[in-house]
């Protein structure tokens, strides 16, 4: 009931934020915030709108990442006091992180089967999390190129890349299923019929275009996947770790992470590879690493 509360208040604070955002702006470059007027469509006023909304929303949801991400997966952070093990996984991480120049990530751990993942919209801020599972499956080795994969992911600033496309993405989503549906609408002659079509019409775009986008964005995230590993194969100095952990995790039961976090999580296996998969097939991660060795 919380994480349904906590979804409904994030979205309506982000409308909000987003509505105000949008009359500034529309203020401020002196535009008639009407989407239609006598002259017909005020294209200027929807790409207005669609940027606001389709990248303003991307980004707040960045910026609320991390501490969405503990609340949904019931992380905890640690520092490495509690016990043997959050010492080793801190530290871990922090030798990563100064391998990578980055600045040193929260560390949390979170209950369920075997996954890790980065999240946070700068790379001096991140987190990394990893689950109770994988800590406890997983050699010391393949964790340590697990937690290269993560920190690879935050040096590469694929949290913020993922995130511009996704609002590139849903501006274009917005725009297109606006201006077609007040194209379509406005031939019917009767008002209230029209506001039916407008509705329909923006709908079904939105829907479509919105799968369309998925499977371009599914297709980067697969590339950042194969960036990341060889990022973790580039920390520890050879591939080889990298492969064992992979294998190990296609022998291991991942956890399902929210649909946010999957873009940046380790393992997405349990699903047959296609346009809407995130990740590649573990073998293809481990045959492009393979490549690297020879």
């Amino acid at each position: 009931m919380k994480r349904i509360l906590l979804f409904l208040f994030t979205n309506i604070a982000i409308v909000l934020v987003l509505s105000i955002a949008f009359h500034v702006v529309c203020s401020f470059l002196g535009l008639d915030m009407h989407e239609l007027n006598q002259d017909g469509i005020n294209y200027s006023t929807i790409a207005v709108f669609s940027l606001v909304f389709g990248m303003g929303g991307a980004f707040i949801s960045l910026l609320l990442s991390k501490p969405i991400a503990k609340f949904v997966t019931g992380a905890t952070v640690v520092d490495g006091t509690e016990n043997e093990s959050t010492r080793w996984l801190v530290d871990t991480i922090r030798q990563l992180a100064e391998r990578a120049n980055i600045s040193m990530p929260e560390v949390a751990i979170y209950p369920g089967p075997a996954n890790a993942f980065a999240t946070g919209a700068f790379k001096d801020s991140a987190l990394v999390a990893v689950s109770e599972d994988i800590m406890g499956q997983m050699t010391k080795e393949e964790l340590r190129a697990v937690l290269g994969h993560e920190i690879s992911h935050i040096a590469n600033g694929d949290m913020v890349t993922m995130t511009l496309l996704q609002g590139v993405l849903n501006a274009f989503v917005l725009f297109l299923s606006r201006v077609i549906a007040f194209m379509v609408s406005r031939s019917s002659d009767n008002r209230r019929g029209s506001s039916m079509v407008f509705y329909l019409v923006y709908y079904t775009l939105q829907i479509s275009l919105g799968i369309l986008a998925s499977i371009v964005l599914c297709a980067y995230s697969r590339r950042r996947e194969y960036a990341a590993d060889a990022g973790s194969a580039s920390l520890l100095g050879s591939p080889s770790l990298m492969i064992a952990a992979l294998r190990r995790l296609g022998n291991l039961e991942p956890g399902v992470l929210p649909d946010s976090l999957k873009a940046m999580g380790i393992s997405n296996k349990g699903k047959a590879v296609s346009l809407f998969s995130t990740h590649p097939d573990i073998e293809d991660r481990i045959n492009a690493l393979e490549n690297l060795t020879r």
